[in-house]
């Protein structure tokens, strides 16, 4: 495992595709599933729901599909998801039912998180896992990216 003055900054790649969301009228959320082993980056996404014209098509939906996908598995218990925005109430619930190991998000979502705020799934009872979660990595960024978005539309 790297050290961390070695580690690759995952954030700064989920911040790059949260950028080509963007870029394409998309609500600007990038993620990337990390094989917490060996520290490869396994999936990049970004929010697609315009694009598919499917309310599911989140960053961390997407790459958690196309993560089990790749590896042959619905149990993700060994890799990590770096994500811009908190996850909602429907992928903390999917981040749950994949067994991730841990969860790194950069902006807090009070009105629409589902892990700190709203929901908090990992929190329920009825929640079958709850990863180690870790927040506010490069949160200033993260936030302002979405702040200037969504600014840019009203």
């Amino acid at each position: 495992m790297k050290t961390p003055a070695t580690r690759p900054d995952y954030m700064a790649t989920a911040l790059a595709y949260a950028r080509r969301a963007a870029g394409r009228g998309e609500v600007p959320v990038g993620a990337v599933l990390v094989d917490g082993r060996s520290g490869k980056i396994l999936v990049r996404r970004h929010n697609l729901t315009r694009a598919q014209c499917d309310p599911t098509a989140h960053a961390e939906m997407l790459a958690i599909r196309a993560g089990a996908k790749n590896l042959g598995t619905e149990r993700l218990d060994h890799c990590d998801l770096y994500v811009t925005l908190e996850p909602c109430a429907m992928c903390a619930a999917a981040i749950s039912f994949a067994r991730l190991r841990r969860v790194y998000y950069g902006a807090p979502d009070p009105k629409g998180g589902g892990i700190n705020h709203g929901a908090r799934v990992f929190a329920q009872q009825t929640c079958f896992h709850a990863p180690e979660v870790i927040s506010g990595l490069r949160e200033g960024e993260c936030g302002e990216l979405l702040k200037g978005f969504f600014k840019a539309r009203r």
